[in-house]
């Protein structure tokens, strides 16, 4: 039912968007048509395979749960509130389970309220308007993997752009010749360098095992403010960082890591 809620514009905007700049590509005398004049249709299927797995991704993590804290754990997590407490040193007996203020469930560790989504979401990173749907515990792995494909994507589709561009005689000429094109040329360069730099930032906090949430507001995050300005509590290294983050695919208890790392430092 999440289709057709207010996500469904932002959604049906998108595939138009990928679908007629796709569509310029192979009408006009780029590299994709060349390579179909000579009946030499390996590179447009590749293409047209990429631009169709883009697609596939961005519904994956547009309509998938983020990680939603779910009703029916409420009292599970109130049973375990206490156990969870105990665990924890006596200076950081604060950072234990709240209860939200908009939804009353039980908010894990790592957890925020999303008032677009009006949910809470386990290990939050942010609302994304593009695709509509939160980045959190459950799609953030998917996110990053849609990432990827979408920049190789919007990478082939502007040197296929720029490949199809045509000299005239006049700029008059030029412009009418080419228009389509430089529409093409314009979408697939910007959105490439939106693409790398979430990539790129993503990436980066995947390796720190850190959240864009965590990073932009560690001030005003209880758990964090009384760590140092440099220190993450649930930082493994690099290497564990990112095999957790792709690999572990599993609801983790935030709490029990925070305990440990905090009861190790003391």
């Amino acid at each position: 039912m999440r289709l057709f809620r207010s996500g469904c514009l932002v959604r049906t905007t998108h595939i138009i968007l990928t679908w007629l700049t796709t569509l310029v590509l192979f009408l006009h005398n780029t590299d994709l048509r060349k390579c179909e004049e000579r009946g030499e249709l390996l590179q447009p299927v590749l293409f047209g395979l990429v631009v169709l797995l883009s697609v596939m991704m961005y519904f994956t993590v547009s309509l998938m749960d983020p990680g939603f804290v779910l009703s029916d754990s409420n009292t599970q997590s109130i049973e375990d509130d206490e156990e969870l407490e105990k665990m924890m040193p006596h200076r950081e007996s604060s950072q234990g389970q709240r209860r939200c203020g908009y939804c009353f469930l039980m908010q894990p560790m790592r957890a925020r309220h999303c008032k677009e989504c009006k949910r809470c979401v386990r290990r939050y990173d942010h609302h994304c308007p593009w695709i509509e749907n939160c980045v959190g515990e459950r799609n953030h792995r998917w996110f990053l993997l849609y990432l990827c494909v979408q920049l190789l994507a919007v990478s082939w589709g502007l040197q296929t752009a720029w490949s199809g561009i045509t000299f005239a005689p006049t700029w008059q000429q030029w412009f009418i010749q080419n228009g389509f094109l430089l529409g093409a040329l314009a979408v697939t360069g910007i959105f490439s360098v939106v693409v790398l730099l979430l990539l790129c930032i993503h990436l980066y906090l995947a390796a720190m095992n850190t959240t864009t949430w965590e990073f932009m507001s560690r001030h005003r995050i209880s758990y964090l403010k009384t760590c140092d300005s440099e220190e993450n509590p649930f930082d493994r290294g690099v290497i564990c960082n990112l095999w957790d983050f792709f690999c572990v695919c599993r609801t983790v208890a935030w709490e029990r890591v925070y305990s440990k790392r905090s009861n190790g430092a003391v």
